[in-house]
Formats: structure tokens, sequence, C-alpha cells
């Protein structure tokens, strides 16, 4: 789905070649799925069967080995999607699902490897212009085992939609989100810089915004922004720098203002950079895109020894 078959080739001399330098390489992806929704008394309408069968092939088209989840419904939903990739090839038993002060969408995460912890932050909270407000869809803390030697931590967020809000103001509200966030990077990184660990999901803003500085941090625990990008159906991404820039990275569609954006990010500690694959992390581009989410997936590949 959206690759030519010269391109399935390059990406399977590369993981050819990894194999052989015996290294283990794994796939981390992060999807906006638009309301993913199934339960008739949710207060967002119900993504229709043609929509979530789209979203299916997409992910099965990724071939993820880990993947975040944005606006999915109920567990149940998860579940449903679970069962569909599996049903296509692509199985990944282990799943995680939390539930913030937004009741009807979800933050999720599918696995191939274990999750060997959970650290929910369903409850985190902040003070803007004197009144307490909470991170609407709370923010994900995993640890993944992906081998007897390798483990990495994944903190996946949703952060406030550019909608006008009545109660205040939507930037200041996803900063505010945003310093949460930081936090609990902050938190994790104090002891051990070095360690493996990626920031992920929709955040809601460019790159230039204040909300991505904030999170991007400095100094020893800032973050690195893989950049994942279309790939080029002719072949690996380009060599030189201002070609790699003019690749198409837009990840959002947003029809109220008629603009293709890049809101969604794969952030990783300096301790990732080392196993960072580039040749491997791109967004993917299918034709029939917008069918299954007004987002598109992008999937970052890294390399355990």
């Amino acid at each position: 789905m959206g690759m030519s078959c010269k391109l399935r080739l390059v990406l399977l001399l590369w993981l050819w070649h990894a194999a052989l330098a015996g290294a283990q390489v794994f796939r981390v992806a992060t999807y906006n799925v638009e309301n993913y929704v199934e339960d008739p008394g949710a207060a967002r309408p119900i993504k229709p069967p043609e929509a979530r069968a789209k979203v299916c092939a997409s992910i099965v088209a990724l071939n993820p080995d880990v993947i975040a989840l944005q606006e999915m419904g109920s567990t149940n939903a998860l579940l449903e999607l679970q069962a569909a990739v599996k049903k296509s090839g692509l199985d990944l038993p282990f799943w995680d699902h939390i539930t913030g002060y937004d009741t009807n969408i979800h933050l999720a995460l599918l696995s191939r490897f274990p999750i060997v912890a959970r650290h929910p932050h369903t409850n985190e909270s902040f003070l803007l212009n004197g009144r307490r407000f909470y991170v609407s869809r709370g923010l994900m803390e995993d640890e993944i085992q992906v081998n007897a030697h390798f483990k990495f931590a994944l903190i996946a967020a949703h952060l406030k939609s550019r909608l006008a809000s009545a109660i205040a103001d939507e930037q200041e509200w996803r900063e505010e989100e945003a310093a949460v966030l930081r936090r609990i990077v902050d938190a994790r990184l104090a002891a051990d810089p070095g360690q493996p660990l990626v920031v992920l999901g929709d955040l809601n803003d460019t790159k230039d915004s204040r909300t991505l500085k904030i999170i991007l941090g400095r100094a020893n625990t800032s973050l690195f922004d893989t950049r994942p990008a279309e790939r080029n159906s002719n072949g690996p991404p380009p060599p030189d720098d201002l070609a790699r820039l003019r690749q198409s990275t837009w990840t959002e569609y947003y029809s109220k203002e008629d603009v293709y954006s890049r809101v969604d990010y794969i952030l990783i500690s300096s301790g990732f950079q080392r196993d960072w694959l580039s040749a491997g992390t791109y967004i993917l581009n299918s034709p029939d895109w917008g069918g299954a989410s007004d987002h598109r997936p992008l999937v970052a590949a890294f390399r355990s020894e």
C-alpha cells in the first residue's frame, strides 16, 4: 500500500545487511486514527467500517513492531483493531490503553514485544489563568522489552487540539500540557540521561512553536527530532541536506483552514540516537490515506545489538 516494488526491495536489502551485522531491527510508529470509535453511546460519531478497514491496512503496510495510537475509542475498539491487523498478518499481542479527562477518545498502544512496566499519567493537572485544567487525554509511559538485552521507554501524547475553546486560549492550554509532558521526560532522564527513550504522538503544533520547544528541551536531556518524510518511490532518501529538507513531511490535513501540517512526531533521547536508523524512518505515503484518518502514520527504525 503506497510503496513501490523497488522501494520494498531497497528496504529488504537494508534489513538483510542489518541482520548480517548481528543487529535486531525494530520499528516504532505513531498514528492518530481519527475517532476510532465503535460505541453508539460515545459523544463522537462511530467510525465507519470502511474507514476502520483502511486504518488496519495502513498499519499493516507500515509493519511496525510497536505503534502508539491517538483518538482510539474504548478497549473494545482497540481489541477489534488488534484482531483485524492480526488477521491481515501482523501480530501485535501486547497492548495498553489509558483514559484521561476526556472519556471519549484515548491513547493506546499495540506491541509485538512485552510491555514490562506501565506508568500511566491520567490525572495530571495545571493552573491556567487561575483555573485548574487536566491533561485531556493523559500521557502514556511504558517500558518495552525488545529482547533479553534491550529495553526502551516510550511516552505517548495527544495534546490539546487547535480548535478554539470558550474556557481558555487553546495555544496556552497546549503549552501547559507540553510543560507537563516535559516534566515527565525530565523525571525519567534525570537518573540516566543516556537511556533509550522515544516521545511520540500528535502534539498538535508545528516545529517552531513554543509547544515543541518546551518538549524538545535543552542540554543533556534534550530530545532529537527524527523528522520522518515521505519515501521517494524510486529509492532511498536523497543524500544532500537541501533535498532532504524539501521532502514532504506533513502528517495532518486540517480541513477548517485547508492546511497540511507536520503535527505528529517521533522524538528520541540522546541515548536512543546511536540506535536510530534514518533509512528506516518515514511517513507512509498512501494514495487513499484520507479514507482512514485526517493524519498519516509515521515510523522510525532502530537497531538493537
